[in-house]
């Protein structure tokens, strides 16, 4: 299975015992700033942090970079739209109305860059948080918003259901192709009509199961009488420790950096 995001890799690290509202501020943080990032230094400092959260968590890397798998076309599609429609004027490359000038090639390098880092952050989240514990720092973080109105229980329990079912969905999708496969199906000829009409049998199979997983999940729930958040009381408390503090400092730091990256 390719998909990495939703996944949950069990060990014991540092980063795994962080409280998960600050894993969750760290991830927005991190994305945030992902966007003032216009150097290439600035992309060397992202990827080198990235490189060591990977390394305190102890998951494996094979394992984060095998969701870069999934955007291989989005990727792509990205880069070719930077490089071939972003103007400027020192070209590079001409073939007839095909242009290519050094600052569609550096906006390629940044949307490359600028992506990878992105789903690398957001997989490093699920790989280390379980659900429940996203689920509990995804409430406590929309609580103050219950006040007006907002239901964050069931918000948060919306969210972390629908990044669980990314990797289940995926692992369904990928045997229903091998099922149509070994059926004498074909996903890979023709022209994009064809290539279209041919995912049909993958998809009407696949929602009928995603919603018979929905339809189970419900009676489970139901059956567990799940009521949302009332009069519900949690067994492990999340308190902050030095330890969060202290991711909190590094991220900010990290923060810094990225603006001082700005200055060159």
């Amino acid at each position: 299975m390719k998909v990495t995001i939703g996944q949950f890799y069990p060990t014991d690290s540092p980063i795994h015992r962080l409280d998960p509202r600050v894993k969750l501020l760290g991830v927005i943080f991190f994305v945030t700033i992902l966007f003032f990032v216009n150097h290439y230094v600035g992309f060397i400092t992202a990827a080198v942090f990235v490189g060591c959260i990977v390394k305190i968590s102890r998951v494996p890397p094979r394992l984060i970079f095998r969701g870069l798998r999934s955007i291989i076309f989005v990727l792509a599609f990205a880069s070719i739209l930077n490089l071939f429609l972003s103007p400027g004027e020192n070209e590079l490359f001409r073939l007839g109305f095909i242009r290519i000038t050094s600052e569609g090639a550096i906006n390629a390098g940044i949307m490359i860059s600028r992506l990878v880092l992105l789903i690398l952050g957001s997989s490093l989240l699920t790989l280390t948080t379980s659900p429940i514990q996203l689920t509990d720092g995804i409430e406590s973080l929309l609580r103050p918003f219950k006040y007006i109105g907002v239901p964050s229980h069931d918000i948060a329990m919306m969210m972390t259901i629908a990044l669980r079912f990314i990797p289940t969905l995926a692992s369904e999708m990928e045997k229903i192709m091998k099922a149509q496969k070994a059926r004498g199906a074909d996903f890979e000829t023709g022209g994009l009509a064809k290539r279209a009409k041919s995912l049909v049998p993958i998809l009407v199979p696949l929602f009928v199961s995603a919603f018979k997983r929905a339809d189970e999940l419900a009676t489970a729930m139901e059956a567990r009488c799940y009521r949302g958040d009332i009069n519900r009381t949690k067994m492990k408390q999340m308190k902050i420790t030095p330890g969060d503090l202290i991711a909190m400092g590094v991220i900010l730091m990290f923060g810094g950096a990225i603006v001082l990256t700005r200055m060159i």
